[in-house]
C-alpha cells in the first residue's frame, strides 16, 4: 500500500460505490481506460483482487470491501480537516465569551490584547465575577470558557491548569513586619485584617489555612473588590491575603510579608462543562492561553534570575 496514491483511492471508492468503472469515469471526468489502469495499479499494490465480475455485474471482493471501508474513513477524516481549515479561515469573524474570577482581571485583559491583534475580527465578551457568580454562569452554560482558581467539585467539568496563582500576605510598605523573615502565622492574629466577601474563593482558601493552624484574625473590614482592599491596605487599615497577580508594577505602596505557610499554592484553570463542544474560536483561545502562560513563566524565571544576580553583585 506504500505505492498507492490518494488519486487511486478516489477512483477505487467511486467505482466501488457505483459498482461500475464507466459511472466512476463519468463522475471523475476520466476515461474508462484510465479508471481501469488506476484500479489495476491499486490492485497490484494491495496484492489481492479488489473486484470480481459476475456476468455484467461488478462486485467487491473481501479485500475490496475492507479497502472501501478504509477509504470512507480516510475521506471522512480529510473532509473534517477541510471543514476545520475553513473554520480557521473564518476566525476573522466570531465571538469569544469569557467569564473570569475577579482576580483574573489583572492579567487576562493583558493576554487578550495580543490575541485580538492576531484575530482582529473576533468580538470578545468578558464577564468578571466572584466564584459563586462563575458557578451560576457555568450552570446556565452562558459562556465559552471560565477562568477560575478553584475547580468546582460538584459540577461535571473539563479543566486545564495553565498558570500558578499564589496567595500572599500584603501589608503597607512601611509595616513593622515588612523587614522580618519567616514570620509565625500566629502573628497575624495581632493585626487588623481585611477579608474578601463571603463567596470568594480567596476567602475560603485563607480561612481554611487559618483553621488548620488555629489562627483567629481580627476582621476589621470585608470588601468585595481587590482594588478596594489594596487601597485599604495602603491607607493603613490592615493587612490582607490576595493573589500575587493583583500586584501591578505601580503597586509601590504595598509589600509582601514573609509569613510561614505562605504563599498559599493555587492555580489558574480554564474550565468548561464536560461534553461541551468548544467552538473553533474558543479552542483557539484555549491553545493561545496555554502558550501565553508558558511565556509568562519563562519571563518570570528570567526576571527572578536577573534579580538574584544583581543582589549578588551588590
Amino acid at each position: 500500500m506504500n505505492q498507492a496514491t490518494l488519486h487511486q483511492l478516489k477512483v477505487f471508492e467511486a467505482a466501488a460505490r457505483h459498482g461500475s468503472f464507466t459511472r466512476a469515469a463519468e463522475e471523475l471526468f476520466l476515461t474508462q481506460p484510465t479508471v481501469s489502469m488506476q484500479i489495476k495499479q491499486l490492485t497490484k499494490s494491495v496484492g489481492l483482487p479488489l473486484f470480481e465480475q459476475v456476468g455484467k455485474r461488478l462486485y467487491l471482493t473481501e479485500a475490496g470491501r475492507e479497502l472501501y471501508a478504509t477509504c470512507r474513513q480516510i475521506f471522512d477524516t480529510i473532509a473534517q480537516f477541510e471543514m476545520k481549515v475553513a473554520d480557521l479561515k473564518g476566525l476573522k469573524q466570531g465571538q469569544l465569551r469569557l467569564a473570569v474570577i475577579t482576580t483574573a482581571k489583572y492579567f487576562i485583559p493583558r493576554l487578550l490584547g495580543p490575541f485580538c491583534q492576531l484575530y482582529p475580527g473576533i468580538e470578545i465578551s468578558l464577564q468578571v465575577t466572584n466564584h459563586e457568580g462563575i458557578l451560576e454562569r457555568m450552570t446556565n452554560n452562558m459562556d465559552d470558557l471560565y477562568i477560575m482558581s478553584q475547580v468546582p467539585e460538584h459540577l461535571d467539568v473539563s479543566y486545564q491548569q495553565f498558570l500558578e496563582n499564589p496567595l500572599v500576605v500584603l501589608a503597607p510598605i512601611n509595616h513593622p513586619l515588612s523587614k522580618e523573615k519567616n514570620i509565625p502565622i500566629q502573628r497575624l492574629a495581632d493585626e487588623p485584617f481585611i477579608m474578601r466577601e463571603p463567596g470568594s474563593g480567596t476567602r475560603r482558601a485563607v480561612q481554611q489555612l487559618f483553621d488548620q493552624h488555629g489562627v483567629t484574625v481580627k476582621v476589621k473590614l470585608e470588601l468585595g473588590s481587590n482594588e478596594a482592599i489594596k487601597h485599604a491596605i495602603a491607607g493603613g487599615l490592615g493587612i490582607s491575603v490576595l493573589s500575587r497577580h493583583t500586584l501591578l508594577p505601580d503597586s509601590g505602596d504595598l509589600t509582601i510579608l514573609d509569613v510561614e505557610h505562605f504563599p498559599i499554592k493555587r492555580d489558574w484553570y480554564m474550565v468548561y462543562p464536560s461534553g461541551k463542544q468548544l467552538s473553533i474560536v474558543a479552542r483557539t483561545y484555549f491553545e493561545y492561553l496555554l502558550d501565553a502562560a508558558k511565556q509568562i513563566v519563562e519571563q518570570t524565571a528570567v526576571s527572578s534570575s536577573e534579580k538574584h544576580e544583581e543582589s549578588g553583585i551588590n
